[in-house]
């Protein structure tokens, strides 16, 4: 293992080496290193290799494997490696290229067998034995009856029980997802039945394959990434190692909005000019109002964000969240808004001016969570990602009412 992510270090971080330094790696460990590499380096390397070398690290790994990597090249040069591959795996990899990658078919492996209910374990450890032969590895072992799925029987059932033993004795349900059921819908499945496998069905109910929790879990990984980039606004395809244009060209959009909502939050503050030209101390603690407000508002954000991809929460019955996330901002800003205001008195030697601090504070604190709360959900309502680019419209919102509160608190008070 250690020497795997040694070979994994100088891939990533030799750019100029790359191809020499994959090339060292002996051919029965390249296809297994280049899966646990990024789609962007993963790219990278098969592009620059000729096609008999792709073919040949791709015989030393599974055919849900080889689909993935295989993602990666043209049309033209995928059917080309196609056709070199050895029968037995170029059947399974065709099979599985059928089906769209972010589906539960296309996350499925097709390393099982299948067994009817009344078969004896000794007719059971034939096919066992046929199987691995052909690939090498122990199968799930999956029971149907009249060809469907009625569960799964354990590999250590075959050495326990006698050969003449029924295979129906010792059937144990496992859970099941239609073949089209997108990835986010696969993750819900798996984390309602912590199981370590789930069986894809057909439509009409016969097995097509089975997905296993490592791979479920390498999803769930790289969906927290992604929601990392949705908060930055960011394109899911963007890696460190990509030119400066192209981190341009999927970062200036982005930007300009912000800059634009940036200048209404500046346009309430213009209204203030003469408040804040008499009292300049104001100015000291706008970033303070403004970036409490906005951590507040993320963090509700982070949590409707959370329920939305769970399905616990939809525009239609959030009013409950919405309120409750609004009484917890309540909490919260008086908790800052007592703290702020108690050192703004202290420091400033103006008891009149903390509690102007703290009231903005406390009320920027409930706008903050509800505009947290309905933002996210407002966008899935027009079909849009919750978490794409929230953050700058939150910040926007809780900048704005947060400045006018406190500025207009201070005008109404002071002067």
């Amino acid at each position: 293992m250690q020497k795997k992510d040694e070979s994994i270090s100088k891939l990533v971080h030799s750019p100029k080496k790359r191809l020499s330094l994959f090339k060292e790696i002996p051919t029965n460990e390249q296809g297994w290193v280049l899966l646990d590499l990024s789609k962007h380096l993963q790219k990278d390397i098969l592009k620059k290799l000729k096609d008999d070398e792709i073919v040949e690290l791709l015989h030393y790994i599974d055919p849900d494997d080889v689909t993935d990597l295989l993602q990666n090249l043209s049309k033209k040069r995928k059917n080309k490696i196609l056709e070199d591959l050895e029968e037995n795996i170029k059947e399974k990899v065709e099979f599985l290229l059928r089906f769209d990658p972010q589906t539960a078919a296309g996350m499925m492996n097709l390393d099982y067998v299948l067994v009817e209910k009344d078969k004896t374990l000794k007719e059971l450890s034939k096919v066992v034995k046929t199987h691995e032969k052909n690939t090498g590895k122990f199968p799930t072992i999956l029971v149907t009856e009249k060809g469907n799925l009625i569960g799964e029987l354990q590999g250590h059932v075959i050495a326990l029980y006698g050969a003449k033993e029924k295979v129906s004795k010792h059937v144990r349900k496992v859970p099941t997802i239609r073949y089209d059921k997108r990835e986010k819908e696969v993750i819900q499945e798996f984390k309602k039945h912590k199981h370590g496998k789930i069986v894809v069905l057909e439509e009409n109910k016969s097995v097509l394959g089975i997905i296993y929790s490592d791979d479920i879990l390498q999803i769930i990984e790289r969906h927290t990434g992604n929601h990392l980039y949705d908060f930055a606004g960011l394109k899911k395809e963007e890696t460190i190692h990509d030119s400066i244009s192209t981190k341009v060209k999927n970062r200036y959009k982005w930007l300009i909005v912000n800059l634009f909502t940036t200048f209404l939050a500046a346009s309430v503050v213009s209204y203030f000019q003469e408040t804040i030209s008499a009292f300049v101390l104001l100015a000291v603690y706008m970033p303070i109002i403004a970036g409490v407000g906005g951590n507040a508002g993320v963090q509700s954000l982070a949590v409707v964000v959370r329920g939305i991809t769970l399905k616990e929460i939809e525009l239609e019955n959030g009013k409950k969240i919405i309120l409750n996330e609004m009484i917890t901002g309540a909490v919260n800003g008086f908790i800052i808004g007592v703290l702020v205001a108690a050192v703004a008195s202290i420091l400033n030697q103006t008891p009149l001016f903390g509690l102007i601090v703290g009231t903005a504070m406390f009320v920027n604190l409930i706008i903050a969570s509800f505009f947290g709360t309905l933002i996210p959900l407002i966008m899935k309502k027009l079909g849009r990602d919750p978490a794409t680019s929230a953050t700058v419209f939150i910040t926007t919102a809780t900048d704005m009412c947060g400045f006018f509160i406190f500025l207009g608190l201070a005008t109404l008070i002071l002067f």
